[in-house]
């Protein structure tokens, strides 16, 4: 009698092949589910867990203080809606993800910054109250480049924690020992700056695979063990409970092989970037159509990302220098990309210089892994002409 399993099919092929029957948690063309409990959704979960674990070590931090998100404006609102209600501390140049986060919540102060750009981690001190629940300060501004100085901020923080330990309101009571929690949005810092939790002395820290060169769509909350956050969502128990939904483990995993990447070449890169920015700003500074034009260079000049030259022309709309810049082959931007394309000059501009007129929009030149220094020469020279043209001369 012939068996049925050597009619149809090979005894090695019978043994061996895998046969899915799970196409309801997931089409196995792009990858098993893992939240599966067969062994190909257990995979999945293991290279969830490994990347989450790589990323872990990379900021110092525990695997299971790691929550993937589906980026940084997903990771922002949770840091700042995943709290009780209470008072949030921010300040006036945050990414608008976290600007606009803050008006949900019970109360709100945004702290105004010096017209460097920088933070005086006293005001925000003298800002928090009873009912304080968070402070959020960006690492490093998107449009200006600004470094703010978080270690300062969070010594302050951990002060007035100290000073007030056993908070009254019921908004700070048992939300995380020691009282009100500091976060900071490090989108901008993750490719240059210092990425240690526990060095920067922060409870929650965002970041995204994006601006590491990365896959877009995939982002990070740190959230320290002993915080506790609600989730925004509600579905399964994906993430900790914080945030439902199928993970995405092949982002995840380019998080973690870029993120690596960064941290590898940081050094080095942050030499010589440093050395194109100051180039590239010696340059504009000592050029005639800098004196005549009344250009001015935003943001402290020294504490500044290494890769960010931000310029204003008063009287000439930032997007009409993009436009004519992008015409020539130079890409370029006016502000935050989620705000491209809006009117008048950017809250950052105005939140350092309150003159600032809509007509005074800002450039935001980015320098990356590919810039030279020949492309820095091509971008001077290609603004110069086009200010010509356009005759933007004061005298």
């Amino acid at each position: 009698m012939v068996s049925i399993y050597t009619t149809f099919m090979p005894k090695s092929n019978y043994r061996t092949r895998k046969i899915y029957l799970d196409y309801a948690s997931g089409a196995l063309k792009i990858a098993a589910n893992p939240g599966a409990i067969h062994s190909l959704g257990v995979a999945e979960k293991d290279k969830l867990n490994k990347a989450r674990a790589r990323i872990a070590r990379l900021i110092g931090a525990r695997p299971d203080e790691i929550i993937f998100t589906s980026g940084a404006t997903e990771a922002n609102n949770l840091a700042i809606l995943g709290l009780p209600r209470g008072h949030v501390v921010t300040t006036n140049i945050e990414h608008a993800s976290v600007m606009e986060t803050a008006k949900h919540q019970a109360a709100v102060t945004y702290v105004p910054v010096q017209p460097n750009g920088i933070i005086d981690p006293k005001k925000v001190r003298n800002a928090l109250r009873p009912n304080t629940v968070l402070v959020s300060v960006i690492y490093a501004n998107n449009e200006i480049g600004t470094i703010q100085p978080i270690k300062e901020i969070a010594k302050e923080i951990r002060h007035y924690n100290k000073m007030y330990p056993y908070p009254t309101s019921p908004y700070r009571r048992g939300r995380i020992k020691g009282g009100i929690i500091f976060h900071t949005d490090a989108v901008q810092a993750t490719n240059y700056l210092e990425l240690n939790v526990e060095k920067l002395g922060v409870d929650l820290m965002t970041f995204n695979a994006a601006k590491i060169y990365g896959h877009h769509g995939i982002g990070v909350l740190y959230k320290k063990r002993n915080v506790r956050l609600s989730s925004l969502f509600f579905g399964g128990n994906q993430e900790f409970g914080l945030r439902p939904g199928t993970e995405n483990v092949a982002a995840a995993q380019n998080l973690a092989r870029t993120l690596k990447q960064a941290d590898k070449i940081k050094k080095q890169e942050v030499k010589r970037l440093t050395k194109l920015r100051d180039y590239f700003i010696n340059k504009l500074e000592h050029s005639q159509i800098f004196k005549n034009t009344r250009m001015i260079l935003n943001g402290d000049k020294e504490r500044r990302l290494p890769n960010n030259v931000n310029i204003t022309i008063p009287g000439i709309p930032g997007d009409l220098l993009v436009i004519e810049l992008s015409a020539q082959g130079v890409m370029v931007g006016s502000k935050s990309a989620c705000k491209e394309g809006e009117a008048g000059a950017s809250q950052v501009i105005k939140a350092i210089n309150p003159l600032a007129q809509d007509t005074d929009g800002s450039v935001r030149f980015s320098l990356g892994r590919e810039t030279t220094k020949a492309d820095i020469d091509r971008t001077l020279q290609t603004l110069f002409q086009i200010l010509k043209k356009l005759k933007i001369w004061y005298n």
